[in-house]
């Protein structure tokens, strides 16, 4: 059973990779090189997340851009980070993959093609749906939706999607449409949906929010566990950005950058 074993402060060498638990988005190198000066100046606020799966054999599961900034700051500066803050789990090897999926999808720029992954790999694993959906923090309808549709969409649409393009709401409609189609008519059907909305850049969403409130709740409040006696010095204009980027409108990257100085830990 899945669980929180313990908050420990381990030797770095002893954290292995499993080959079946792993990054399940590409890495970006300029996130890296931000973790990189935020934990070097700032240190690591929010802790890796590691699978005993033995008595003294730990795996990854949760932080990988994170255990990559502190790899290339331990080779610029030998002797740093020799220890560092972990949160140790078990469980089965199914549940150890469960939660990397989920923490790969649960971000802060998450997109419902995020969850696909992971819903499929626990409904094939005979996961219940009432226990993958309390595990997700989501319905069952949510996740009743991604088991229909998700495995037979079309390629076009799950790019529409996963660029933000089409709503989820669309994506399905679409999906009822060509699942509705006579026999062999399905690609017709498709092509006569699909590739209007691929033209139309009128058809385009607002740029997805970055940070949600109830996002930042939960930042802060793992903070607050972590450093309960942090304190932050706010002026008016990092107000200002932060609650511009909660509204998720007419921020720029010169706020979000604020945020991430003024609250480190708040925005990946």
């Amino acid at each position: 059973m899945l669980a929180t074993k313990r908050y420990e402060y381990m030797l770095f060498d002893n954290i292995q990779t499993h080959p079946l638990i792993s990054n399940h988005r590409p890495f970006k190198r300029d996130r890296v090189a931000h973790l990189e000066k935020d934990i070097l100046r700032n240190g690591l606020l929010e802790p890796l997340i590691v699978w005993e799966r033995t008595n003294g054999e730990y795996y990854m599961v949760g932080g990988f851009h994170r255990l990559a900034a502190i790899k290339a700051i331990r080779e610029k500066h030998p002797g740093y980070f020799d220890h560092i803050d972990v949160r140790v789990v078990s469980g089965e090897l199914d549940e150890m993959r469960a939660l990397n999926l989920k923490l790969n999808a649960d971000r802060l720029d998450t997109n419902i093609t995020d969850y696909f992954e992971t819903v499929l790999y626990l409904n094939n694993a005979n996961w219940e749906k009432e226990r993958i959906a309390s595990f997700l923090d989501k319905s069952v309808t949510w996740l009743e939706e991604i088991i229909r549709f998700a495995p037979g969409m079309d390629s076009r649409l799950r790019k529409l999607l996963e660029e933000g393009k089409v709503s989820w709401n669309k994506a399905k409609s679409i999906c009822r449409q060509i699942l509705a189609a006579p026999p062999e008519k399905e690609k017709e059907v498709a092509d006569k949906l699909i590739e209007p909305v691929t033209r139309n850049e009128g058809s385009l969403r607002p740029r997805k929010r970055l940070l949600s409130p109830l996002k930042a709740m939960k930042r802060l409040a793992k903070q607050f566990e972590k450093h309960p006696k942090t304190y932050y010095t706010v002026g008016l204009e990092d107000l200002l950005s932060l609650f511009m980027v909660l509204a998720g409108k007419n921020y720029t990257e010169s706020h979000v950058e604020r945020i991430r100085k003024t609250f480190p830990g708040l925005i990946d």
